[in-house]
């Protein structure tokens, strides 16, 4: 029932693929290639619609397909590293839209999490949902105490939807795996579980309250970025109550002049709000697109939406300072050098070759003027550059160029003349500045400090402890030694009792040959009779030499 349920829904994409005009996707996988000859002879092939570029094709393929297909889609276009340009730029539009489910039955989910009548938590519910997703939709409401929520609902049905579109996710990947050719560089399998935990993730709204708690916690009491509260006693895994965020959509950019918000400065501000958050925090916001933006009339960003979020660590913080810093002094040599430093390609890469390939695709960058030159486009290029060298690109890192793509697109929507450099070089050299050099040293040093000191009383005893494994380590290591001379010796004994053994049951044979011949008595000494009794008493003695209970 499973495969034929499968083979139902692979029928399905095919003809949807066939209706947008993919031949080159629907033709890349062995199990529809029966269908080549037919997909040329068909009569809508008088009618293709090649001459819209197939990266639209493919996006309105997915948004036919359904909502997770769609969200496979935006978690793709995340992924410029193994899409073209054209395609990921193209995903990055699908929109995740979908019919909202009725306003009671959000009532029931809600009331089911709980535990209870609605009326006991909340004195108002609105049943019309403001906004609707795949995965979930959100309902305002308020508390007794007049605290205005928002209320996000998991949609009914949603996880076995998931489970069975993730399993024909699965299956596409290893048929591309299989027959496509040049897949194995897009590891299709390890993008769909990129893909597996994500959803799963989602479907969960404690990660997502646990993600909007933390980052509140980096912002606290800044006038940059307000994080909503997260109402913890109200919040189970399918359903989640924040405060409500009011504000001006950061994309209605008329409506933030009339309210005379300085867009230099909010455009600025944005920009440091990303790098506040991947620098000093290593933790931030990926899903920074318009609709999850709004922007106070004091000018402060208010965030929505923390289903996305993104690590950094210490390792990927100084790849990215020292890459933006040496980028825009133009000193490829030490991009080269810190990819090469860094472990981030092969050691036996040759350092020249990879300076010229970030020389080529850099330098044209710098015939712009500054304020056209993005950090997301030459983070793109380094990606795809290093791929050709064998460089694995960590997902958190295509996340974050993702990111900030989007922050630079909103930043000069806000104000054209943004130089992000203006922002970003003062804030990076001050973090290489506090992390790097004589200064991080001794701020290392001053904070690691007390830990040594108090370990310092247990250190003569860490060394005799030390020093007693290791002669443990070397006496147990005779004693294997000993017991494996000991079996080998028991193997060579065991050996030449089965020589004795076989060779005194051949002397004992043949004697027996030689003493059965029919020989006169008048000779007891006839040569037979003589050789028979040596070889049977030979053989006895061999066959006792051989005997396990003596030990020769």
């Amino acid at each position: 029932m499973k495969r034929l349920r499968q083979l139902g829904r692979l029928l399905r994409i095919t003809q949807v693929f066939v209706r947008h005009d993919l031949d080159e996707f629907v033709t890349a996988i062995h199990l529809f290639r029966p269908y080549r000859l037919a997909l040329r002879l068909a009569p809508w092939r008088l009618f293709a619609r090649r001459n819209i570029p197939r990266g639209v094709r493919l996006r309105e393929a997915l948004e036919d397909l359904g909502p997770v297909f769609v969200k496979f889609g935006q978690m793709l276009s995340t992924r410029p590293d193994l899409l073209p340009e054209d395609i990921a730029d193209e995903l990055a539009r699908l929109q995740d839209r979908v019919p909202p489910f009725p306003g009671d039955e959000s009532v029931r989910l809600v009331e089911q999490a709980l535990g209870g009548k609605l009326e006991t938590w909340f004195s108002e519910f609105s049943r019309e949902p403001i906004a609707s997703a795949s995965v979930a939709q959100v309902h305002i409401a308020r508390l007794h105490d007049g605290a205005e929520v928002a209320v996000k609902v998991l949609r009914p049905g949603i996880e076995s939807v998931i489970e069975r579109d993730l399993e024909l996710l699965y299956l596409l990947a290893r048929l591309a795996l299989r027959y496509a050719a040049d897949t194995h560089r897009l590891r299709p399998v390890e993008v769909v579980d990129e893909f597996s935990k994500t959803i799963h993730d989602e479907l969960d709204l404690r990660v997502e309250s646990a993600n909007a708690s933390r980052l509140r916690a980096n912002f606290e009491g800044s006038n940059l970025l307000h994080v909503p509260k997260v109402y913890w006693d109200l919040t189970r895994r399918t359903v989640m109550v924040l405060e409500r965020i009011h504000g001006i959509p950061v994309s209605n950019i008329e409506g933030l002049k009339a309210a005379g918000i300085d867009m230099r400065k909010l455009a600025h501000n944005g920009v440091e709000i990303f790098f506040t958050q991947a620098f000093r925090d290593g933790f931030f916001h990926a899903d920074m697109h318009p609709g999850n933006i709004f922007v106070s009339p004091e000018g402060q960003y208010r965030a929505v939406d923390f289903g996305i979020m993104g690590t950094l660590g210490e390792k990927d913080k100084r790849y990215l300072a020292e890459n933006f810093l040496a980028f825009f002094n133009r000193d490829y040599h030490a991009v080269a050098d810190a990819h090469l430093r860094a472990g981030w390609v092969p050691p036996g890469t040759r350092l020249v070759e990879f300076e010229a390939a970030i020389r080529t695709v850099c330098e044209p960058v710098f015939a712009r003027p500054i304020k056209e030159i993005s950090f997301g486009r030459f983070l793109l290029h380094l990606f795809q550059t290093a791929r050709r060298f064998n460089m694995e690109i960590q997902p958190q890192l295509v996340l974050l160029q993702k990111t900030l793509f989007n922050i630079e697109g909103l930043g000069r929507r806000l104000y054209p003349d943004l130089d992000l450099w203006e922002t970003a070089k003062p804030y990076l050299e001050r973090w290489m500045s506090e992390h790097m050099g004589p200064r991080a040293f001794l701020k290392s040093l001053r904070k690691e400090f007390p830990k040594w000191w108090a370990m310092f009383p247990e250190f003569p005893s860490l060394v005799h402890e030390s020093l007693r494994r290791a002669s443990q380590s070397e006496t147990a290591q005779k004693s294997q030694v000993q017991e494996l001379e000991q079996q080998l010796r028991q193997l060579r004994r065991s050996q030449r009792r089965l020589y004795f053994a076989i060779a005194g049951s051949g002397l004992l044979i043949a004697g027996a040959v030689f003493l059965g011949i029919d020989i006169s008595a008048s000779d007891p000494w006839d040569w037979q009779r003589v050789t028979g009794w040596v070889f049977a008493a030979a053989g006895g003695f061999m066959l006792l030499r051989g005997w396990p209970g003596r030990n020769p």
